[in-house]
């Protein structure tokens, strides 16, 4: 990879980086607001739990994006960003470009999302003829 691209992509990583820990601080005062204006009634107390757990949600998205974008980094630093972590391929650098915390090329991605659609049916097929054998008893 060239070393442009590693600094644009570096550089794309930090900014979002950044971002993220703005927005989860931004989230955290929020929380703490609606914390302390905790008292109403039953539908102001029932909104402000929802908003809570809309809260969390996303707050556990962004922490769960955050350790991607540092493992990254730590990549980059050890000088394997951009392998494929299944074959050992190189990632595109369109992909990258595309997605920078991508850990899997665009052909062992496919599969990945392949076999978890497999196993998704294979699942859903199973409740279903539980479902059905459970109905049989009548």
């Amino acid at each position: 990879m060239k070393k442009k691209d590693l600094d644009t992509l570096r550089k794309m990583l930090e900014d979002e980086k950044t971002k993220i820990l703005r927005h989860l601080e931004a989230l955290s005062d929020s929380a703490e607001e609606d914390l302390d204006q905790g008292s109403g009634d039953q539908v102001d107390i029932a909104s402000l739990e929802i908003n809570q757990a809309n809260i969390q949600k996303i707050g556990k998205r962004e922490t769960f994006l955050l350790k991607k974008i540092d493992l990254a980094l730590k990549k980059m630093d050890e000088g394997t960003y951009g392998e494929c972590e299944s074959c050992g391929e190189e990632i595109s650098v369109a992909r990258l470009m595309a997605r920078p915390v991508a850990q899997l090329c665009i052909d062992c991605k496919t599969e990945q999302e392949s076999m978890e659609r497999r196993y998704s049916a294979a699942q859903e097929s199973e409740e279903e003829d539980d479902i059905i054998e459970e109905g049989d008893e009548y």
